[in-house]
């Protein structure tokens, strides 16, 4: 019996929960007079990173990085109704980026710095630790191509063939067969999903970190006989 060629597609994906958490936020202030706004923007800065040190530890956390800038100044002019300029108002702005590796700790300051003068939250992003992810990665691929060998063999016995053997294996898109496209293939996907809620003020923000995905897709060319 001649030999048959059969190409699959092989696919995994597994969801993890989040041990990262990275928060932006912000303090701006805005105002007429530049030197009022640069100080108090400065000082705002100042109460933010001495929360941040304050729990900042890079083995044990709950804060194990941060970053920020120095104070932004611009200025813009704003127009009155009838088509005037108004005076110039100058912003002052500093961005921090904090990763906490402990939740309830996270909400605790996110619950304190959004209560401050000037300082705003802007977002969440969920994440694993690098040992978690290296090892889930390593899973999904190989639990992708393992579905490719199930796929294969399942298509072979269905034209009463018994065996196959893999003549390829690449990312999706990569066999040169048309109709197909690309995946997210030997490196994996990686999608998290988070919530952030307000509640009520004596809670503050309850924090609700999902879980992240991390999934391969692999085409596998076989030779079935």
């Amino acid at each position: 019996m001649t030999d048959t060629i059969i190409t699959v597609r092989g696919e995994y994906s597994t969801w993890l929960p989040a041990e990262r958490a990275t928060v932006d936020a912000a303090v701006s202030v805005e105002g007429p007079d530049r030197a009022a706004v640069f100080a108090q923007a400065t000082e705002a800065a100042a109460t933010v990173r001495t929360s941040i040190a304050a729990q900042h530890d890079s083995e044990n956390g709950p804060i194990t990085w941060w970053s920020s800038g120095t104070v932004s100044l611009s200025h813009y002019q704003p127009w009155n109704p009838d088509g005037t300029q108004r005076d110039l108002v100058y912003v002052a702005t500093v961005g921090f980026r904090v990763k906490f590796s402990d939740f309830t700790a996270l909400a605790a300051w996110v619950d304190h710095v959004a209560s401050l003068p000037a300082v705003t939250v802007s977002g969440i992003d969920w994440a694993l630790t690098d040992a978690t992810r290296d090892a889930a990665t390593a899973d999904v691929r190989q639990r992708s191509v393992a579905d490719a060998v199930s796929k294969a063999t399942t298509f072979a016995a269905a034209v009463g063939l018994s065996s196959v053997n893999p003549l390829a294996i690449a990312d999706p898109g990569m066999l040169g067969d048309a109709g197909s496209s690309g995946g997210s293939g030997l490196e994996p996907r990686m999608m998290s999903k988070a919530s952030m809620d307000s509640g009520s003020a004596s809670t503050g923000l309850s924090l609700k970190p999902e879980e992240i995905e991390v999934a391969s897709e692999v085409d596998v060319r076989f030779i079935a006989s």
